[in-house]
């Protein structure tokens, strides 16, 4: 990224080359977008009367508007899915207040049984032959409820299908005995915790087992256990309990060599997250203190801790197609990049919508999977579109953000139509990383090598 007086890096633009100021909270630049776009530039702002009255940026982008528009659409409506959410039990044996699987189904659910889930892998695989480019492997994400409950059937399923997929398992960490992890890394099966506190008492606030009991410490002997593999990560859902701890988390985590954390903000689908939102103002102070403290760590020790959800919305910003999640965008990944499988082998958009029935879009062993997806319960989530409901159709930042989630938009808010739980933090995530670009250090916060094979597709400096 340039230094100079404008600078765009693999933007997207559109139809109208009109440009509007965004006040960034930056001392020296502010942006120009297209808000109709997600083109952008960062500006000087005793430029800014200049590059608005004409000149090479405005020129630049007329003529590539077009080709800009056509990448953007292809990202927002032309994805095929690579991954599947595979949830082998409704179970779990943790009662948090915050989960969006329904209390009764996690403790009183099915689990699926080896054989099922083989078969539904091989159902999947020849689907996946019919859209995958050669050579790739689609991933499969055991998730949950507790996928570890299933434990039996989730191996077998891993040897039998090993050639085939690229596996990652979610869990709570509880049930990580030692064979299970030897089975797991000796597989190159990729790992996610959850963790919601430096301390037990701010863990315990929210996740509890069904007994009442703190996983707390189980937790932090999972993340010794993986200290050194490679392919681990922790997440931790901001909860009003837990986000003036954001700081301390991070320091945790970097403490114990996590590769990649995500403080991701407690999706409000079900009453019980509800009660746990904190408010958008404060989310936004302790989440950025909280990722500026994680670059701190890493100018001290040379070594990242990449908040992976922000990360996003950095790449969201310099190379949209480059992105790894598929919340930010709209309509999002659910139903396009990947879908979720239920135990009874119901399929849903996401494993959001997996406690809402009306988001069943048909069942593995009895429906087409490409009938599933062009069933009107995924329509609802595919066709979800911010460029056609206020206030985002007329938001600068809609396609850095995406208004996610549709499953909390639908619940909390009312409809498909509407914004989610945290419009406000989303925003100022997007002013904090385009100060961080204009102050060039995005790179910093974003996986190392993760511009291999980007393409600056846009960039004019004005001298």
């Amino acid at each position: 990224m340039s230094a100079g007086a404008v600078a765009g890096r693999h933007v997207n633009g559109g139809g109208s080359p009109s440009l509007l100021p965004l006040d960034i909270g930056h001392a020296d630049y502010l942006a120009l977008t297209d808000p109709a776009t997600a083109f952008w530039a960062l500006v000087r702002k005793d430029r800014l009367a200049e590059t608005l009255s004409g000149g090479p940026l405005l020129d630049a982008y007329r003529e590539r508007a077009t080709e800009f528009a056509r990448e953007l659409h292809g990202l927002r409506f032309e994805l095929k899915p690579s991954a599947v959410y595979v949830n082998p039990t409704e179970r779990c044996n943790l009662d948090c207040t915050y989960c969006y699987i329904p209390r009764t189904m996690r403790r009183d659910g099915e689990h699926m049984t080896a054989d099922r889930l083989l078969a539904a892998l091989e159902r999947l695989k020849a689907y996946f032959a019919t859209v995958m480019p050669a050579g790739r492997k689609p991933r499969i994400i055991f998730h949950g409820a507790e996928p570890l409950m299933n434990r039996d059937a989730l191996f077998a399923a891993i040897d039998a299908y090993g050639d085939d997929y690229v596996f990652g398992v979610q869990t709570n960490a509880t049930l990580l005995d030692d064979s299970t992890l030897r089975f797991l890394t000796e597989r190159r099966v990729s790992i996610g915790l959850s963790l919601d506190g430096p301390l037990a008492e701010i863990t315990d606030a929210t996740r509890l087992t069904f007994g009442g009991r703190s996983v707390h410490d189980k937790v932090l002997a999972a993340m010794d256990a993986l200290r050194g593999y490679d392919a681990w990560s922790v997440i931790a859902t901001c909860t009003s309990k837990n986000i003036d701890q954001l700081v301390p988390l991070v320091e945790l985590f970097h403490a114990r060599q996590v590769p990649t954390c995500m403080l991701n903000a407690v999706r409000c689908t079900l009453p019980g997250a509800r009660s746990v939102k904190p408010a958008d103002d404060a989310l936004a102070a302790h989440f950025i203190a909280a990722v500026e403290r994680s670059h701190a760590l890493f100018c001290e020790s040379g070594r990242k801790l990449v908040v992976a959800n922000f990360a996003n919305i950095l790449l969201a910003i310099l190379a949209p197609t480059a992105r790894r999640l598929m919340c930010d965008i709209s309509p999002c990944g659910g139903g396009r990049a990947f879908f979720a499988l239920a135990p009874d082998g119901g399929l849903f958009p996401c494993s959001e919508f997996i406690g809402l029935p009306a988001f069943e879009g048909g069942n593995l062993f009895r429906d087409s999977i490409d009938d599933v997806l062009a069933s009107p319960a995924f329509a609802k989530v595919t066709g979800r579109d911010v460029d056609k409901f206020a206030p985002c159709s007329t938001c600068a930042i809609r396609h850095f953000c995406g208004a996610p989630c549709p499953a909390e938009a639908h619940e909390m808010n009312g409809g498909m139509a509407r914004i989610g739980a945290f419009c406000g933090f989303y925003e100022e995530q997007v002013r904090y990383a385009l100060r961080l670009i204009a102050d060039g250090r995005a790179g910093d916060f974003l996986w190392d090598g993760w511009d291999e094979g980007v393409e600056t597709s846009f960039q004019v400096t004005l001298q």
